[in-house]
């Protein structure tokens, strides 16, 4: 049980997984006000950088779970280079089944709600390890425009349109769920750019170093599209937000 191979060369630099900047992932964290020592559960952590600044500069303590054994060596290194490895703790797992032993302070799953099959079943996951009064962080895309073709959605990473929601539909769904949104914070375009535009230079590095691999026909022919289209389509169509939610 792993992650495909293609997805850690592509993001084999990135610390934070998601067009969320790594200032605004601390912009977050300060924006939660946790107290020390909360508890907190990130589901599909990747590479931990959540969990282990957070419990550098908030004292937090928490759990990490990630199907990728790649990113979860970084993450134990990571929390090893901040100097917080007694605080948090990777698990090697599918996060869509795992429920915290106890309830915890803030249960995340950040960009990754397809581990519960949607955003309203990943709500009820992580409701599982929910302390009561407890908050939820939920990263997702959404549409910033409404898509005008099967080909636009197509490049920005969907089947079709009833992927993604507008963001208001999205708040509204938020709502019918039974949550209050009480925090939220937006990639823009130079996010979208630092986390999308990294992923160009780890392939061609990767390339470069490895030109008789059986994945370099592949990844090649994705680095010779991808720039034009992530400007023509997902630069312009795709939103990606981050949500803290509470039970109402």
């Amino acid at each position: 049980m792993d992650l495909p191979r293609h997805y850690t060369i592509r993001e084999s630099s990135h610390r934070v997984h998601n067009p969320l900047t790594e200032a605004k992932l601390a912009t977050m964290g300060q924006a939660l006000r946790l107290a020390q020592g909360a508890r907190v559960l990130d589901l599909a952590c990747g590479t931990g950088e959540l969990l282990a600044t957070w419990a550098r500069d908030h004292r937090i303590t928490g759990t990490g779970v990630d199907i990728s054994t790649v990113f979860l060596d970084s993450a134990r290194a990571r929390a090893a280079e901040l100097g917080v490895a007694d605080r948090v703790t990777f698990v090697h797992g599918d996060a869509g089944k795992h429920v915290a032993d106890e309830p915890v302070d803030l249960a995340a799953c950040v960009g990754a709600t397809w581990i519960g099959g949607g955003v309203t079943g990943t709500v009820e996951l992580l409701r599982r390890s929910l302390a009561p009064g407890g908050m939820m962080l939920i990263g997702e895309p959404y549409w910033l425009r409404e898509p005008p073709d099967q080909e636009t959605i197509n490049h920005c990473h969907a089947t079709e349109r009833d992927d993604f929601r507008s963001l208001p539909e999205l708040l509204e769904h938020f709502a019918a769920l039974g949550m209050d949104v009480v925090e939220m914070i937006h990639a823009d375009k130079d996010s979208w750019d630092r986390y999308v535009a990294a992923q160009w230079l780890n392939l061609r590095r990767w390339l470069d170093a490895n030109p008789d691999d059986e994945l370099a026909p592949r990844l090649r022919a994705e680095l010779d599209t991808a720039p034009v289209l992530h400007v023509r389509y997902q630069r312009e169509y795709l939103g990606w937000g981050l949500f803290a939610l509470m039970d109402r």
